[in-house]
């Protein structure tokens, strides 16, 4: 069961593993459980940060999870409201992909490509994108197109760049009707500018 009786939190980090994040907040110290990607773009120890929160109420524990954006919140708690899919799935789902490009995969029925996360698969995988499809209309899609995208995108994380990195520098490229090498290079370009 979902509850907003903590929507954010701001605090020092106090510190950090690859799941979760402590947040010193006044007297209190909150374990937070996150996706990587929210993991890795809060800052380092010792800095000030901010989270939106969903706290997942159980019979034996309540439990925080943090997000950057509305809408990773707002798709972790979509997710969770799927039989069969729990706040541990969730995570791992949105620790590959983020609420955009999960609207995309839903939109393109690729069930391939949502089979990459970890304890997913084809069936599970088809049975959650039709779930939520109609679910996921409230977040902005890019047009995504699957062939070349693909061939972009399993570059550039053969490349060691995050799946948030090669989606975005893969929506960065604004002209369609370019050569899969041709996205490729102005993806890396996009990526060693920043």
């Amino acid at each position: 069961m979902s509850y907003t009786l903590v929507s954010s939190v701001k605090g020092r980090i106090e510190s950090m593993t690859a799941e979760y994040v402590d947040i010193s907040v006044s007297f209190l110290t909150l374990r937070i459980i996150a996706p990587t990607s929210t993991l890795e773009n809060i800052g380092p120890i010792g800095t000030i940060t901010s989270l939106l929160t969903s706290l997942q109420v159980r019979e034996d524990s309540l439990t925080l999870y943090g997000f950057l954006t509305e809408d990773d919140r707002v798709t972790f708690e979509t997710l969770i409201s799927i039989s069969g899919v729990g706040p541990k799935l969730a995570i791992a789902i949105l620790s590959k992909f983020s609420a955009s490009a999960l609207a995309n995969l839903v939109q393109s029925g690729d069930t391939k490509t949502f089979t990459t996360v970890p304890g997913v698969g084809s069936r599970t995988a088809s049975r959650i994108l039709l779930e939520l499809k109609g679910k996921m209309d409230h977040i902005w899609t890019i047009p995504y197109e699957s062939d070349i995208s693909d061939e972009v995108f399993e570059s550039l994380t053969a490349l060691g760049y995050s799946t948030q990195e090669a989606q975005s520098a893969i929506s960065s490229i604004k002209d369609t009707e370019l050569s899969t090498e041709e996205k490729l290079r102005l993806s890396l370009q996009f990526l060693t500018s920043r």
